[in-house]
């Protein structure tokens, strides 16, 4: 058994031969259809996403005057002018996303769902 020992000891450790850069990051491409999809359906996507742009675009005028009313909030959001809202979570970087949801905030929307 010490011989065994003492050669484990004087081995140098392994070394693994793939080597990383750094984390992998995914760079943001702007929605498309698939390139082999049918002509109709390529329409189909783009049609789509005009109208999903035009409800969003709706929602933020919407937005804007609510919270034009309030004043201060206002006030302050136009000081950070260069802050970015998204409307939804999926517009914003993939590191803003929030993929765990504790259990109070799954009872909360429970609770809202059964409210409305």
């Amino acid at each position: 058994m010490r011989p065994t020992l003492r050669l484990c000891a004087s081995v140098a450790q392994r070394q693994p031969l793939i080597h990383f850069t750094g984390k992998r990051q995914w760079k943001s491409e702007p929605p498309h259809p698939h390139p082999l999809a049918t002509p109709d359906l390529k329409s189909a996507f783009i049609d789509s996403l005009r109208k999903a742009q035009a409800s969003v675009s709706e929602s933020s005028a919407v937005g804007q005057k609510g919270s034009s009313q309030s004043g201060s909030t206002a006030s302050q959001q136009r000081k950070g002018g260069s802050e970015q809202v998204y409307q939804n979570f999926w517009e914003a970087p993939e590191r803003y996303w929030k993929h765990d949801l504790d259990e109070w905030e799954v009872d909360l929307v429970a609770v809202r769902q059964h409210a409305l």
